[in-house]
């Protein structure tokens, strides 16, 4: 073996613990900084998607009320017609005749209802008290 050889074959014990090494201020402040911005980014792009799929269901909810509008409206429409055609006098008298089996009245079954008059009060003299 040559000299060289030996040399790197032992084995040195190099301690760098005693070293201290210098904070480099400006490279923290730029760390720091490049933090901040990457948050504040992450932050943005964040907020911005949270607006974007609410703005989506609220879409949708709209879209599924207007859905119902619709509906409610035609239904109402529908039971506006059907009141109106109950309405009509004949549709009445048929219901009246058919279904709960009444009669017309013929010329002999017209109740008279005479008006009754309410006799004046009679005189303080004549009113006993009690």
């Amino acid at each position: 073996m040559s000299g060289e050889s030996f040399e790197w074959a032992i084995k040195k014990d190099v301690r760098n613990n005693p070293i201290v090494r210098e904070v480099d201020r400006e490279r923290h402040r730029e760390m720091w900084r490049s933090v901040g911005f990457s948050m504040f980014f992450v932050v943005a792009v964040l907020f911005a998607t949270w607006q974007h799929f609410a703005l989506l269901q609220y879409g949708y909810l709209m879209g599924d009320s207007q859905e119902l509008l619709e509906k409610e409206e035609r239904i109402g429409r529908q039971l506006r017609l059907e009141l109106e055609m109950r309405r009509a006098p004949q549709v009445i008298e048929k219901i009246a005749t058919e279904q709960l089996r009444m009669v017309t009245p013929g010329a002999d079954d017209a109740p008279v209802i005479e008006r009754v008059v309410e006799p004046a009060e009679p005189p303080m003299s004549v009113v006993a008290q009690r």
